[in-house]
């Protein structure tokens, strides 16, 4: 089943370009196009989309509160900002509004390809350029708040967390640890616990750290 894919840009050439590039993936569609943020919400919530490609600074309503409106009338949807910004404000509002990935506007139609397929599995995508920003804004929290959860995990927790970051779902991940399912949502309760997650974007947060676990954190500050 293809990838169904909402693009909201108001640059008539960015809609048109991606529309065209995505429409030769096998296994992608594009269902609709919005030149705002208005009317990503009312086409997200008519055609239902797997993915909404989202711009930032739209007239009418921004790409953020547009986000957080789709994402509030439907979970399910993935949204992936697509902007020039690299600002970390911009990042983290989107981040907190519910997206799943952040890329940015020079990055190569393969990445963005390639962020698609990860939301949609699940997993979280951002630019390389914004992970950077994203870890900064954590470990700083973490610091002021004197706790770094992350150096608490078990092994077995830090596998778990690292497959979450690439988008695998609990079958997956108990398929390849060898374990029964029971155990890895046992883990996700647990990884949960000790990042004191109590929403949307901190889950996001913690999947972006999965996809870092074989990197030393604390040189990411």
């Amino acid at each position: 089943m293809s990838i169904k894919i909402l693009i909201a840009d108001d640059h008539d050439i960015v809609r048109e370009g991606l529309s065209s590039l995505i429409g030769k993936q096998s296994d992608m569609e594009i269902v609709g196009q919005a030149d705002d943020g208005n009317k990503a919400l009312l086409l997200a919530m008519e055609m239902e989309p797997d993915v909404v490609i989202m711009d930032i600074c739209m007239p009418e309503l921004n790409g953020i509160e547009a986000t957080r409106r789709i994402i509030r009338e439907n979970p399910k949807v993935k949204v992936i900002a697509l902007s020039m910004h690299s600002n970390s404000i911009f990042v983290s509002d989107m981040i907190k509004a519910g997206a799943s990935g952040y890329i940015l506007k020079d990055c190569l139609f393969s990445e963005l390809v390639e962020a698609v397929r990860v939301v949609n599995n699940g997993g979280v995508y951002l630019s390389p350029g914004v992970v950077s920003l994203v870890v900064g804004d954590y470990m700083t929290r973490m610091s002021q708040e004197g706790s770094m959860p992350f150096e608490s995990l078990s092994e077995k927790e830090r596998e778990v967390l690292h497959l979450i970051g690439e988008g695998k779902n609990t079958e997956q991940i108990a398929v390849q640890l060898q374990v029964n399912i029971e155990a890895v949502e046992a883990y996700r309760r647990k990884i949960i616990e000790k990042f004191h997650s109590q929403s949307a974007a901190d889950h996001v947060r913690w999947a972006i750290l999965g996809r870092l676990t074989s990197l030393e954190l604390s040189h990411l500050g």
